[in-house]
């Protein structure tokens, strides 16, 4: 009896990992990379000419930089002046 009680916790434990490791994908899917909306230093990981990785962006909204926002908010962030996040890298303000 003991025996089968074990098995089945290192089972369970098995699977029980398993899809922990599937968890980071889902939140991946959820998230995507909105590009002018970070300020200066607060960019992800991999933004672009200018940038080396995270916290690398030069100049507050850099249209290269990036951040991982909610599916569906980023063309509907508040920014301001007139600016607007965007699912695509922006020509503006990417230091040389």
């Amino acid at each position: 009896m003991k025996e089968t009680f074990t098995a089945a916790a290192v089972v369970a434990g098995a699977l029980a990992a398993g899809s922990a490791a599937f968890a980071p994908a889902a939140d991946a899917a959820e998230n995507v990379k909105c590009y002018g909306v970070a300020k200066a230093g607060q960019n992800d990981c991999a933004a672009g000419p200018g940038t080396t990785c995270a916290g690398t962006s030069k100049v507050d909204y850099q249209g290269n930089a990036w951040k991982l926002v909610p599916k569906g908010t980023c063309t509907t962030m508040e920014l301001p002046g007139d600016r607007k996040g965007s699912l695509e890298p922006l020509k503006r303000d990417i230091p040389s």
